[in-house]
């Protein structure tokens, strides 16, 4: 799998220089599911960077074909998937669809947008890898509606053991740009966070659901 280590400093050197992922592990934020987390991550605001929109659309598209080899088509997960993985379609010249998060409740009642051949071998495009579950939805949905799917490919994952554990049970081989550990470190090597913020980073990490309560 993709394990480029200068990739994934100069990544969490661009996420934290524009701010994409904010690092406040004193004031820490609350996620949609309820979690206190030291970190936020929103890789959408990578698309207002050109230079670092194409860095990033380069990196995914040359780690997929080293990765997963020759592919048909590339698919992004809705929403922030979507940008991604038309700006990798379009490096690499291949058809690109995308996966609702639920059926369209109207007209066809889509949960697939675009078209491509059943059986045709696809990549999956993320922003962020969290749990997986997510993702994994996604991945299902391609294999049920007939396509094969050789992996996904994602910008920054948090590093969960969860969703190491849910890829592997979904039979779906992933990797990202750059993680979590790689972050930590280039953040306490360039002073954006303390070593007390490192410690309660790794920890918040260890135990995510019930850190901060």
């Amino acid at each position: 799998m993709f394990n480029n280590s200068e990739t994934q400093q100069q990544v969490a050197e661009f996420l934290l220089q524009i701010k994409a992922i904010k690092l406040q592990p004193t004031n820490p934020f609350t996620w949609a599911s309820g979690w206190k987390s030291p970190i936020y991550c929103d890789n959408r605001v990578t698309l207002s960077y050109p230079t670092i929109r194409t860095y990033i659309r380069q990196q995914l598209s040359s780690a997929i074909q080293e990765t997963f080899g020759s592919v048909d088509a590339i698919a992004g997960v809705a929403t922030a998937g979507i940008p991604q993985g038309a700006l990798v379609a379009q490096e690499l010249g291949l058809p690109f669809i995308y996966v609702r998060a639920k059926a369209k409740e109207h007209g066809r009642g889509n949960l697939i947008e675009g078209e491509i051949t059943p059986g045709q071998r696809v990549v999956v495009i993320e922003d962020l890898v969290s749990t997986g579950k997510s993702s994994l939805q996604a991945v299902d949905a391609l294999r049920e509606a007939g396509y094969t799917v050789a992996g996904l490919a994602a910008i920054f994952s948090y590093g969960f053991d969860v969703a190491d554990e849910n890829f592997k049970n979904a039979k779906c081989p992933y990797f990202t740009l750059s993680n979590y550990n790689a972050l930590i470190k280039y953040a306490e090597e360039k002073q954006y966070v303390t070593a007390a913020d490192v410690e309660m980073l790794k920890k918040w990490r260890e135990e995510p659901s019930t850190w901060g309560q």
